[in-house]
């Protein structure tokens, strides 16, 4: 295309029309002009149309020569936006129009001169490179300190008993039954203190380093009885003496051990700071009172056991046997007995007319299913009761009881006493400093008031948090349930929390339970609910 008198060129990427007046050319529109643009080269240029507007009307009406700039060439748009608290930057790049297209080099020349000098990522700006065309696009990443590690305690005793039970989200205890009792000796190794760490400084994109939070460094715990560091290394622990390790927080402590072949009339009574081990049986009337851990290879038969530990017994509780543990308590099986634990009863076989009291769980007969039965007698557990056949038709009832924890409840009930005195000790304080604060001071006792008010607050708020913990754990036994694997025979009078439901005819497998709107039910293998009346 010609236009007679009109031309375009380019200077320095501007696109200048020039016009010389010619007599009698045909009048032109923006259309033209745009036509004109594509085809010298220019289409894809910026044009400024309000340029070609006025360059129309001036060509059409001017009798003059003139210049004036119609369109230029730019290149891509590079814009680096830092965050606010330096640890990214985001890339955004406006297509070229006529002009040269962004490359990597020149994206990483922005990032450069916008002070990016830390976390670039390659393949993030290659891409961003490669679609030509984003808004706000992740380029470069900060990096955020990796605190230091505080002490680590690494037990060198993998069979160390740790007498802290731990509830899982179900309120469940993980009970792992345990064998005969670990002995370690004189200078073995108990534990290793690992030292904390400095952790690893962080950056952010303009490159200003961030300082970690180095590890606390923690010492072994003091007054670690039957344990000692080594003389040799200030951050291994070995054992003083010959006994059981015991898991404490930051450290082992070692229990004194005594082991004897019989508890009968010949040895008398035992009464020990320790663990004790007993190889044969304890006999009729015969007591074994122990601070740590007792085991017994072979019968209680009407003896007395009392544990501040857990207490296993390789074969039977028999004969109007009295068992308690401040942990768990595992026997082959029982009969005619009282088996007090503060964790799990689990018995291999079976319970015959026995009471049975747990403050969380009693299993029955997982290892043997085929023989496992509670029979007569009185089980109580807060959380779970699992026997593969509850009750007999041979027996008389067998009286459960689940979602109950006495000992909780006391403890709630005594703090609940406690908290409305240190709420009233509180309050008076308050109404003293008050009264003191309003009507003069003479003898100097506002501050000692206040400091006392103080006091009792911090008291009175940890006795709260106190009872929020109780609370809370004494709220699980809302999922306190009772799984019968082969099924319910006999009469069982079965109670939830004061809910009681009277079971006299058989009932298979399945898992019984306590519904607020519904009461006791029983739900099947198959997911079938059946609400007990």
């Amino acid at each position: 295309m010609e236009l007679a008198g009109i031309s375009l060129t380019e200077t320095d990427g501007q696109v200048f029309l020039r016009h010389q007046p010619v007599p009698g050319r045909a009048l032109i529109d923006k259309e033209t002009l745009h036509a004109l643009l594509a085809q010298s080269g220019f289409g894809a240029c910026k044009i400024h149309e309000e340029a070609v507007a006025r360059a129309v009307e001036d060509c059409n009406t001017l009798q003059t020569p003139f210049v004036v700039q119609l369109a230029a060439r730019l290149d891509a748009a590079i814009q680096v936006h830092i965050a606010a608290d330096d640890m990214a930057a985001q890339l955004s790049l406006v297509a070229p129009q006529g002009g040269k297209a962004a490359g990597v080099e020149d994206i990483q020349r922005a990032l450069l001169e916008a002070g990016v000098l830390f976390g670039v990522d390659p393949a993030l700006v290659a891409q961003a490179c490669a679609a030509g065309v984003v808004d706000h696009a992740l380029v470069a990443r900060g990096e955020m300190p990796q605190n230091g590690k505080d002490t680590l305690f690494e037990p060198l005793i993998p069979q160390a008993v740790d007498r802290s039970p731990k509830l899982d989200a179900n309120g469940l205890i993980d009970y792992r039954e345990r064998g005969g009792i670990t002995v370690v000796k004189a200078n073995d190794p108990l534990m290793r203190r690992v030292l904390p760490t400095l952790g690893v400084p962080g950056h952010t994109v303009r490159g200003r380093e961030l300082a970690p939070r180095a590890g606390m460094d923690v010492p072994f715990a003091t007054q670690l009885v039957g344990a000692q560091v080594a003389v040799e290394d200030s951050n291994l622990l070995r054992a003083a003496v010959t006994g059981q390790p015991v898991l404490v927080e930051r450290g082992v402590t070692v229990e004194p051990l005594l082991r004897v072949k019989e508890v009968n009339l010949a040895t008398g009574n035992i009464h020990f700071d320790g663990s004790v081990q007993v190889d044969g049986e304890v006999l009729q009337g015969m007591k074994v009172q122990a601070t740590g851990d007792i085991v017994v290879s072979g019968t209680v038969e009407g003896g007395l056991l009392e544990a501040g530990g857990d207490i296993r017994v390789v074969c039977g509780i028999i004969a109007h046997a009295q068992v308690q543990a401040q942990g768990a308590v595992s026997a082959r099986f029982a009969e005619n007995s009282s088996i007090h634990a503060g964790t799990v009863i689990a018995l291999d076989d079976m319970a015959l007319e026995c009471s049975l009291e747990s403050l969380n769980q009693i299993i029955i007969g997982d290892k043997l299913p085929q023989r496992g039965r509670l029979v007569g007698g009185t089980a109580i557990a807060m959380m779970l009761l699992r026997v593969p056949l509850l009750g007999s038709n041979k027996a008389g009832v067998t009286r459960v009881t689940v979602a109950a924890n006495p000992e909780l409840e006391l403890q709630l009930q005594t703090l609940g006493l406690r908290l409305e005195k240190e709420k009233a000790t509180e309050e008076n304080l308050e109404k003293l400093m008050k009264h003191l604060a309003a009507t003069g001071d003479p003898k100097g006792m506002l501050e000692r008031v206040k400091s006392s008010w103080r006091q009792a607050v911090q008291v009175w708020s940890k006795s709260l948090a106190e009872r929020v913990e109780l609370e809370r754990q004494l709220a699980l036994t809302a999922g306190a349930k009772v799984v019968v694997g082969l099924g319910v025979d006999g009469a069982v009078d079965l109670a939830f929390a004061g809910k009681m439901v009277h079971l006299r005819k058989e009932i298979g497998e399945g898992v019984f339970s306590c519904a607020p709107e519904t009461g006791i039910i029983h739900t099947d293998p198959a997911g079938r609910v059946t609400a007990l009346a």
